[in-house]
């Protein structure tokens, strides 16, 4: 089996956030002014990559293989931040035995599994970079797309997505629910959500300065990226199949990420229980016309018990699903005013950046 990926055959699209309108693959808006491959100092931009990782010792060697040529081919110094989340099997202890054969290898490890979330957090705090990708240990985002990122990067833009076209990885289930989130996200939040667009992504300093910058503490981070806006460039890709291991998400954890990703950005579904329970007086107050009507004209006798029994349940479900729909937002409220950090590291090992070969082998 040939992987297309090797060589992308890819277009780019291209817009100015925030992207409120339908756009397809040959819109286009002019960047901002490009960017050099150097910093003031004349030294090569840093370009820094950010890895949470969770139970992912299997896939690290194959990782690093393929990701360290395609960063040495930018022409920018790099890092690699990996974020330990807490892992149970070998993951820290290979990364630190990696730190001498892997250039630029940083490893962030946490004091334990605070979720994905917190663990991306912390990786693009620690990373210093002019420019930051975001990336998975799993293989399913492609480094080889890290050389087209920084190239239109250069070009002026301050975001560059990385979208999949073809999911046929994944199983089915996962690619319907996946759509529906994107579809009821976008439909009543005002921040939308590029479809099928994950973490993977390259950002420029001021972009990642302005996410530091949000105060949450419970992150849903594809909708603080979207939120932030700035120019940004789309260059589509088919995802892979996992190089190695398992998927660190089970259903509950999904729909949990999505709830999260609903309350955080939209008070609809609270507003939904207004118009909810507005159409339930109204119902209940033309059937009790009806009752009336049918005493007065037809002498007939108020329906019994098991109408009444079948009302009354009714509307306790109504009240008790509107009770959880508050609770989400109170329970979201009641974490933030905690004050508590989003993580807490609990050693941090700094192997400095490195240098682009041509760099390297200057006098």
């Amino acid at each position: 089996m040939v992987r297309a990926l090797r060589r992308p055959q890819h277009f780019v699209t291209l817009w100015a956030c925030p992207p409120e309108v339908p756009l397809n693959d040959t819109t286009f808006s002019s960047p901002s002014p490009s960017r050099p491959a150097v910093d003031r100092s004349g030294a090569p931009a840093l370009l820094s990559v950010v890895c949470p990782m969770f139970n992912e010792e299997a896939t690290l060697d194959l990782f690093f293989a393929q990701l360290v040529p395609v960063l040495a081919q930018t022409g920018l110094a790099f890092e690699i931040v990996c974020v330990n989340d807490g892992s149970r099997d070998g993951t820290l202890a290979r990364l630190q035995t990696l730190r001498a054969t892997v250039p630029g290898l940083r490893v962030v490890d946490l004091s334990r599994n605070f979720g994905k979330e917190a663990a991306l957090t912390a990786g693009i705090d620690h990373a210093l970079g002019a420019a930051v990708v975001p990336i998975d240990a799993d293989l399913q985002d492609p480094p080889e797309l890290i050389l087209e990122m920084v190239r239109l990067w250069q070009q002026g833009f301050d975001v560059v997505l990385a979208q999949r076209t073809d999911r046929s990885a994944d199983h089915v289930l996962k690619r319907k629910t996946s759509e529906w989130f994107y579809r009821l996200h976008n439909r009543i939040s005002d921040s939308r959500i590029p479809p099928n667009v994950g973490d993977f992504r390259l950002m420029d300093r001021q972009v990642v300065d302005a996410l530091k910058r949000l105060p949450e503490r419970r992150r849903f981070m594809k909708g603080l990226f979207a939120w932030v806006g700035f120019r940004q460039a789309t260059i589509p890709y088919a995802r892979p199949a996992r190089a190695a291991g398992d998927s660190k998400f089970s259903g509950w954890s999904l729909w949990n990420l999505a709830v999260e990703g609903l309350t955080s950005f939209s008070t609809v579904p609270l507003r939904i229980w207004t118009y909810l329970g507005l159409a339930v007086a109204l119902l209940a107050f033309a059937y009790g016309l009806v009752i009336v009507g049918q005493v007065l004209l037809f002498g007939r006798d108020a329906p019994g018990y098991a109408s009444l029994i079948t009302v009354v349940l009714f509307l306790g479900g109504l009240q008790l699903i509107g009770l959880g729909v508050i609770g989400e937002y109170l329970g979201r409220v009641y974490m933030e005013s905690k004050g508590r950090p989003v993580y807490i590291v609990r050693e941090e090992a700094d192997g400095g950046a490195a240098q682009p070969p041509h760099h390297r082998d200057a006098p």
